[in-house]
Protein backbone atom coordinates (compact mmCIF):
# COMPACT_ATOMS: atom_id res chain seq x y z
CA UNK A 1 0.00 0.00 0.00
CA UNK A 2 1.31 3.39 -0.91
CA UNK A 3 1.69 5.83 2.00
CA UNK A 4 0.46 9.37 1.16
CA UNK A 5 3.22 11.91 0.89
CA UNK A 6 1.49 14.21 3.37
CA UNK A 7 1.54 11.54 6.05
CA UNK A 8 5.24 10.92 5.49
CA UNK A 9 5.92 14.63 5.76
CA UNK A 10 3.87 14.85 8.96
CA UNK A 11 5.76 11.97 10.57
CA UNK A 12 9.05 13.57 9.53
CA UNK A 13 8.10 16.91 11.07
CA UNK A 14 7.02 15.29 14.36
CA UNK A 15 10.24 13.27 14.46
CA UNK A 16 12.36 16.36 13.94
CA UNK A 17 10.50 18.22 16.70
CA UNK A 18 10.94 15.32 19.14
CA UNK A 19 14.66 15.05 18.37
CA UNK A 20 15.06 18.81 18.81
CA UNK A 21 13.27 18.73 22.18
CA UNK A 22 15.41 15.82 23.36
CA UNK A 23 18.58 17.62 22.23
CA UNK A 24 17.49 20.81 24.00
CA UNK A 25 16.88 18.90 27.24
CA UNK A 26 20.27 17.16 27.10
CA UNK A 27 22.04 20.44 26.28
CA UNK A 28 20.29 22.24 29.12
CA UNK A 29 21.11 19.43 31.56
CA UNK A 30 24.78 19.31 30.59
CA UNK A 31 25.53 22.97 29.97
CA UNK A 32 22.73 24.97 31.59
CA UNK A 33 23.38 27.10 34.62
CA UNK A 34 23.32 25.45 38.01
CA UNK A 35 22.65 27.10 41.37
CA UNK A 36 25.39 27.77 43.88
CA UNK A 37 26.13 25.10 46.47
CA UNK A 38 25.27 25.40 50.15
CA UNK A 39 27.80 23.94 52.58
CA UNK A 40 26.73 21.82 55.51
CA UNK A 41 27.21 23.47 58.92
CA UNK A 42 29.57 21.95 61.52
CA UNK A 43 27.79 20.36 64.46
CA UNK A 44 29.14 18.23 67.34
CA UNK A 45 31.91 16.62 65.31
CA UNK A 46 29.67 16.12 62.29
CA UNK A 47 27.73 18.43 59.97
CA UNK A 48 24.09 19.29 59.46
CA UNK A 49 21.96 20.14 56.44
CA UNK A 50 18.66 21.93 56.90
CA UNK A 51 16.24 21.73 53.99
CA UNK A 52 12.62 22.48 53.21
CA UNK A 53 10.25 21.29 50.52
CA UNK A 54 7.54 23.65 49.34
CA UNK A 55 4.41 23.01 47.25
CA UNK A 56 5.12 26.01 45.04
CA UNK A 57 8.19 28.23 44.81
CA UNK A 58 6.11 31.38 44.41
CA UNK A 59 8.75 33.37 42.50
CA UNK A 60 10.02 33.69 38.93
CA UNK A 61 10.98 31.94 36.74
CA UNK A 62 8.57 29.11 37.64
CA UNK A 63 6.35 30.18 40.54
CA UNK A 64 4.11 27.11 40.35
CA UNK A 65 6.94 24.57 40.55
CA UNK A 66 7.41 22.43 43.63
CA UNK A 67 10.90 22.75 45.06
CA UNK A 68 13.54 22.11 47.71
CA UNK A 69 15.45 24.92 49.46
CA UNK A 70 18.52 24.81 51.70
CA UNK A 71 19.52 26.91 54.69
CA UNK A 72 23.02 28.41 54.67
CA UNK A 73 25.34 29.00 57.63
CA UNK A 74 23.78 32.42 58.23
CA UNK A 75 20.29 30.95 58.52
CA UNK A 76 19.11 32.26 55.15
CA UNK A 77 17.15 30.04 52.79
CA UNK A 78 18.76 29.53 49.37
CA UNK A 79 17.03 28.17 46.29
CA UNK A 80 19.51 25.42 45.56
CA UNK A 81 19.71 21.63 45.62
CA UNK A 82 23.51 21.35 45.56
CA UNK A 83 25.01 20.58 48.95
CA UNK A 84 28.66 20.33 50.04
CA UNK A 85 29.62 17.95 52.84
CA UNK A 86 33.03 16.72 54.04
CA UNK A 87 34.08 13.14 53.31
CA UNK A 88 33.71 10.37 55.90
CA UNK A 89 31.61 12.51 58.22
CA UNK A 90 28.26 12.04 59.94
CA UNK A 91 25.71 14.19 58.11
CA UNK A 92 22.45 14.98 59.91
CA UNK A 93 19.65 16.18 57.64
CA UNK A 94 16.54 17.99 58.83
CA UNK A 95 13.74 18.47 56.30
CA UNK A 96 10.82 20.78 56.99
CA UNK A 97 8.17 19.38 54.66
CA UNK A 98 5.33 21.76 53.71
CA UNK A 99 3.68 19.92 50.82
CA UNK A 100 0.63 17.65 51.00
CA UNK A 101 0.82 13.94 50.19
CA UNK A 102 1.03 12.73 46.60
CA UNK A 103 1.59 9.03 47.31
CA UNK A 104 4.18 6.56 46.09
CA UNK A 105 3.87 4.62 42.86
CA UNK A 106 6.40 2.07 44.11
CA UNK A 107 5.93 0.88 47.70
CA UNK A 108 9.65 0.00 47.84
CA UNK A 109 10.30 3.71 48.32
CA UNK A 110 8.23 3.71 51.50
CA UNK A 111 11.12 2.16 53.43
CA UNK A 112 13.91 4.21 54.98
CA UNK A 113 17.24 3.00 53.60
CA UNK A 114 20.90 3.87 53.97
CA UNK A 115 20.55 6.03 57.08
CA UNK A 116 22.09 5.47 60.51
CA UNK A 117 20.12 2.58 62.01
CA UNK A 118 17.92 2.37 58.91
CA UNK A 119 15.52 4.87 60.47
CA UNK A 120 14.44 8.49 60.40
CA UNK A 121 12.26 10.55 62.74
CA UNK A 122 8.93 12.13 61.85
CA UNK A 123 7.93 14.90 64.25
CA UNK A 124 10.21 13.31 66.85
CA UNK A 125 8.98 9.72 66.39
CA UNK A 126 11.24 7.07 64.85
CA UNK A 127 10.07 5.28 61.71
CA UNK A 128 11.57 2.79 59.27
CA UNK A 129 8.64 2.60 56.84
CA UNK A 130 6.01 5.11 55.77
CA UNK A 131 2.51 4.40 54.54
CA UNK A 132 2.86 4.90 50.75
CA UNK A 133 -0.29 7.05 50.70
CA UNK A 134 1.28 9.51 53.17
CA UNK A 135 4.40 10.31 51.14
CA UNK A 136 4.80 13.76 49.67
CA UNK A 137 8.43 13.52 48.48
CA UNK A 138 11.54 11.43 48.92
CA UNK A 139 15.17 12.29 49.45
CA UNK A 140 16.95 9.55 47.49
CA UNK A 141 20.64 9.18 46.63
CA UNK A 142 20.81 6.02 44.47
CA UNK A 143 24.61 5.73 44.39
CA UNK A 144 24.76 5.78 48.19
CA UNK A 145 21.76 3.53 48.80
CA UNK A 146 20.01 6.31 50.71
CA UNK A 147 16.27 6.86 50.44
CA UNK A 148 13.95 8.55 52.92
CA UNK A 149 10.20 9.00 52.29
CA UNK A 150 8.88 12.33 53.53
CA UNK A 151 5.40 12.50 55.02
CA UNK A 152 3.06 15.19 53.72
CA UNK A 153 0.89 17.57 55.70
CA UNK A 154 -2.85 16.96 55.87
CA UNK A 155 -4.88 18.25 52.93
CA UNK A 156 -7.08 20.20 55.32
CA UNK A 157 -4.25 21.54 57.49
CA UNK A 158 -4.64 25.17 58.46
CA UNK A 159 -2.14 27.87 57.48
CA UNK A 160 -0.53 26.00 54.59
CA UNK A 161 2.46 27.56 52.86
CA UNK A 162 2.44 28.47 49.17
CA UNK A 163 5.36 30.87 48.71
CA UNK A 164 8.97 29.99 49.57
CA UNK A 165 10.64 30.14 51.94
CA UNK A 166 8.08 28.77 54.36
CA UNK A 167 8.17 29.52 58.09
CA UNK A 168 7.86 27.18 61.05
CA UNK A 169 4.54 28.88 61.84
CA UNK A 170 3.05 27.30 58.72
CA UNK A 171 1.77 23.71 58.51
CA UNK A 172 4.63 21.24 58.08
CA UNK A 173 6.13 17.94 59.13
CA UNK A 174 9.72 17.63 60.39
CA UNK A 175 11.86 14.71 59.23
CA UNK A 176 15.38 14.07 60.51
CA UNK A 177 17.91 11.40 59.53
CA UNK A 178 21.67 10.87 59.48
CA UNK A 179 24.15 9.13 57.19
CA UNK A 180 27.90 8.76 56.87
CA UNK A 181 29.28 10.58 53.85
CA UNK A 182 31.44 8.52 51.46
CA UNK A 183 34.74 9.43 49.84
CA UNK A 184 35.11 12.51 47.69
CA UNK A 185 32.89 12.72 44.65
CA UNK A 186 29.66 14.06 43.22
CA UNK A 187 26.49 12.09 43.95
CA UNK A 188 23.15 12.77 42.30
CA UNK A 189 20.03 12.87 44.49
CA UNK A 190 16.40 12.97 43.41
CA UNK A 191 12.83 13.09 44.65
CA UNK A 192 11.10 9.96 43.36
CA UNK A 193 7.51 11.03 43.95
CA UNK A 194 6.12 12.29 40.60
CA UNK A 195 4.79 15.58 41.91
CA UNK A 196 5.06 18.00 38.99
CA UNK A 197 1.53 19.11 38.18
CA UNK A 198 0.55 19.53 34.52
CA UNK A 199 3.51 17.48 33.26
CA UNK A 200 3.60 14.01 31.71
CA UNK A 201 2.76 11.56 34.52
CA UNK A 202 4.07 14.16 36.97
CA UNK A 203 7.68 13.59 35.91
CA UNK A 204 8.49 16.78 33.97
CA UNK A 205 9.47 20.31 34.89
CA UNK A 206 10.91 20.50 38.42
CA UNK A 207 11.31 16.73 38.68
CA UNK A 208 14.07 16.73 36.07
CA UNK A 209 15.67 20.08 36.87
CA UNK A 210 18.62 20.59 39.21
CA UNK A 211 17.76 23.34 41.67
CA UNK A 212 14.18 22.15 42.14
CA UNK A 213 13.52 18.45 42.92
CA UNK A 214 16.90 16.97 42.10
CA UNK A 215 20.45 17.97 42.84
CA UNK A 216 23.95 16.96 43.82
CA UNK A 217 25.74 16.08 47.02
CA UNK A 218 29.31 17.27 46.57
CA UNK A 219 31.59 15.37 48.96
CA UNK A 220 34.83 17.30 49.44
Amino acid sequence: MRVPGGRIAGVAVVSVVLVALAAAYVFGFLFGGTPAAVSAVSQNGGVRLTLQTVPSYGHAPDPDWVSYLAQDASGHWQHTTIYKVPAHTLVTVTVYQYDTATGLRNNFLGQVRGTQGGTATLNGKTYSTLNPDDASHTFTVPDLGISVPLSGVADDAKNQCSVAPCSLDEAHTTITFSFMSPGKGSYRWQCFVPCALATYFGNGGPMQTIGWMSGLIEVV
